[in-house]
């Protein structure tokens, strides 16, 4: 399970998932992304289930690039507790995401298998996703600096 090895504060606000993401929102590193539509937040656990989907479906051939990480403790209070007392202990960990953050890539596989792989990964998150392949170097620019 992802989380961080060491943090400032162990308790922090929501916060919230306003606009669209400005960093993180291209294809870095392989050829195929899986790229959130809606705001959310990823447990690690849910990231974990996708990543395993992932590498099982292409038989650990090819790379996987996990773009996200769960940096916010989410706190719970314990069942049956009076009110007051503090704020809770840390529960779990969550990565939060905006629209247009790619959160997995994939690489050196045909994209028909980093298809199927992707599909299979969006099922184990909470929030709508979409398949987006890296874009090539447009031609029009390429033709400018021949001049």
């Amino acid at each position: 399970m992802l989380m961080p090895k060491r943090v400032k504060r162990r308790r922090v606000q929501r916060g919230r998932m306003k606009g669209k993401a400005t960093k993180g929102n291209q294809i870095a590193y392989g050829e195929y992304g899986l790229v959130a539509l809606e705001p959310g937040w990823i447990k690690s656990n849910q990231i974990e289930a996708a990543r395993v989907a992932m590498t099982r479906y292409v038989k650990r051939g090819g790379q996987v690039w996990i773009n996200i990480f769960p940096h916010k403790p989410v706190t719970k209070k314990p069942a049956e507790t009076r009110m007051g007392s503090g704020k809770g202990a840390p529960e779990y960990w969550v990565a939060t995401v905006k629209p247009g953050r790619v959160l997995f890539e994939m690489g050196g596989i045909s994209e028909n298998q980093a298809k199927e792989a992707l599909r299979l990964a969006s099922y184990k998150l909470p929030i709508k996703t979409k398949f987006v392949k890296k874009e090539a170097a447009p031609a029009a620019e390429e033709g400018e600096k021949a001049e």
